[in-house]
């Protein structure tokens, strides 16, 4: 399946400046398979390490780390010669090996001509501990999320459809009809499914919700073996416990961050390490409230007001148990959660595009569920899970703060009305 990652890859290989490369990101979306397609069609051949399946591999690194003991070494393991510039060298699950992550600033230093990639699912929670050495200013670094919904529709054999998006909105014109309705249908199946590779397989091939279901529980329990495995003993229940409640949040008119809500009586500093496990493991992302919108946006953040989506919006359907059928025709007895829903799977999919998302709220309650840094320019981002028109606080904030524009994200067709960019949900990639 096509994924955008590729692209940069290409780019990374041909960079005069090229260091050895990090792909970061959560189990399951795609990292292993993204790299090894990429090297299979653009090097002669794939050196793969992996220090999870091959326990003795990380013994490799525990005297000399240099390219020149490495490599002959590596070579002998593996079978075959790796070759400068022709050979591309995979590292996989290095946070199980700190030294192997150590060894790139090496490579970086002393062999520049090897390419080199090496992934990790847990990466962000392995480089904070204290004894970890990170090769700082001597890799580059890409995190890879799940497939977003161009991805997805791509996957579904949509491209013509997702050519039309992009067509309609440069052109801030109306989508016809038909392609409208069926890009939101398209738009809610990726709401059950989600972005996770295997998932959307499965679903291209067969579009049996309840195969898809099946794949989804299993990546949820290994979110929760990974919480056991890589998290400080007396941490592990209150992750399991933060982790659990944030979808119930999500169900919540007011979907901020409430401490109480995961223990009566519950405090920031009780649950804090938590939710930063949690974010340095990429299954959850934070959203800090902004005070005042204004550049640099993270100087004027409220640290202790957020809120908290998590990385998946299969997922999110499957930890909350919904049936498909309740989210394809968005069932009245969902409530509030469309609209968490709908806030999820924005902020992810800004997140992707890469903007670093806060949201405002006024002293008397108006609230605009994203506020974004573009183009120069702070920009309002609203949600609404159907094709409702009202948007009172996103006139609040215009009318306080005068943007140049504003983005309205609804089920509505494209547009522009006053100074706010209309856009459909299945439409937020173009971003």
């Amino acid at each position: 399946m096509y994924r955008k990652i590729t692209r940069f890859l290409e780019e990374w290989k041909n960079s005069a400046y090229r260091k050895p490369l990090i792909v970061q990101g959560t189990r399951q979306v795609g990292k292993t398979y993204s790299i090894l397609e990429f090297g299979r069609n653009h090097y002669e051949n794939v050196a793969y390490f992996n220090f999870e399946r091959n326990k003795k591999l990380k013994e490799v690194f525990d005297d000399d780390i240099s390219p020149d003991y490495l490599i002959p070494l590596l070579s002998h393991i593996l079978g075959q010669t790796i070759v400068k510039e022709k050979t591309l060298i995979v590292f996989d699950e290095v946070q199980i090996c700190e030294r192997a992550l150590t060894s790139l600033k090496y490579f970086c230093e002393e062999a520049p001509e090897y390419h080199i990639i090496v992934a990790g699912s847990l990466l962000g929670v392995a480089v904070n501990r204290e004894e970890f050495s990170f090769p700082v200013g001597k890799v580059d670094m890409k995190t890879m999320y799940p497939m977003d919904i161009e991805e997805f529709l791509i996957a579904m054999g949509q491209e013509d459809l997702t050519k039309k998006i992009r067509n309609c909105y440069k052109s801030e014109s109306p989508m016809p009809s038909v392609l409208h309705d069926s890009a939101m249908q398209c738009y809610r199946q990726y709401l059950v499914v989600g972005g996770m590779p295997e998932c959307v397989l499965q679903f291209a091939q067969t579009g049996d919700y309840i195969l898809i279901r099946n794949i989804q529980t299993t990546i949820l329990a290994n979110y929760l073996d990974d919480m056991s495995k890589y998290n400080q003993q007396n941490e592990i229940k209150k992750t399991r416990l933060t982790y659990n409640n944030i979808t119930v949040q999500l169900s919540k008119k007011n979907t901020r961050f409430q401490y109480k809500l995961i223990k009566l009586g519950g405090r920031a500093r009780e649950f804090e390490n938590a939710i930063e496990w949690l974010c340095l493991s990429g299954i959850v992302s934070q959203v800090h409230k902004v005070e005042r919108p204004h550049k640099p946006l993270d100087n004027n953040k409220d640290i202790d007001a957020f809120k908290i989506y998590v990385s998946d919006l299969g997922l999110l359907c499957a930890k909350k148990e919904l049936v498909a059928g309740d989210v394809l025709y968005m069932s009245d007895a969902l409530e509030y959660f469309k609209g968490g829903m709908s806030e999820n799977y924005v902020n992810l999919h800004l997140t992707m595009n890469g903007y670093t998302t806060y949201y405002w709220e006024s002293d008397r309650g108006a609230e605009v569920d994203f506020v974004i840094q573009c183009d120069g320019e702070i920009i309002p981002v609203e949600v609404k899970s159907a094709d409702n028109t009202q948007a009172k606080s996103l006139k609040v904030y215009i009318e306080t703060y005068k943007p140049k524009y504003a983005v309205k994200l609804s089920a509505k067709n494209f547009g522009f009305s006053d100074g706010k960019k209309i856009i459909p949900l299945y439409a937020v990639f173009v971003l």
